[in-house]
């Protein structure tokens, strides 16, 4: 099993933003972050399970994604995000550039999600959170297109 922890931050929602990831496979460990100028933190959330599952070397292997957003685990354990898929509207739903690239990614993995209780001591959750904040607080900070294409 793979380990996915994930975390997203947004320094105002809308405002700077960035998120974090750690994949673990035993004692193997690698960390993901990057930062953006203008985005939200639902976005950061997403984005962090995105680049992480698609980091993924080997695709065979199931992966255990380990998050505090509710957004995101809502949005697969109840199968929002595939309904949507399914309309023809789905272009009218927040977030669709994302979601459409992690229903790829997810397509060709094996992933299960578990939810963790944000700021509450979790070793790898809070790590993930400091990757985020520090990408959202330093440069350089990229543009999030799918985001300011909208604004």
């Amino acid at each position: 099993m793979i380990y996915l922890f994930t975390d997203g931050s947004s320094r105002g929602n809308p405002g700077p933003g960035g998120y974090g990831a750690l994949l673990r496979f035993g004692a193997h460990e690698k960390e993901l972050s990057e930062g953006f100028r203008l985005t939200t933190n639902n976005r950061m959330e997403l984005l962090a399970v995105i680049v992480g599952l698609e980091a993924v070397n080997r695709p065979e292997l199931p992966v255990m994604v380990v998050t505090d957003s509710r957004y995101v685990v809502d949005s697969v354990e109840k199968k929002w995000v595939f309904g949507w898929a399914n309309k023809a509207d789905f272009g009218k739903k927040a977030n669709e550039d994302l979601w459409r690239r992690f229903i790829k990614i997810y397509k060709q993995r094996t992933v299960q999600f578990r939810w963790v209780r944000g700021h509450n001591g979790h070793p790898e959750n809070e790590r993930c959170d400091q990757l985020a904040v520090r990408s959202a607080t330093r440069g350089p900070l990229l543009i999030d297109a799918g985001y300011e294409a909208l604004v």
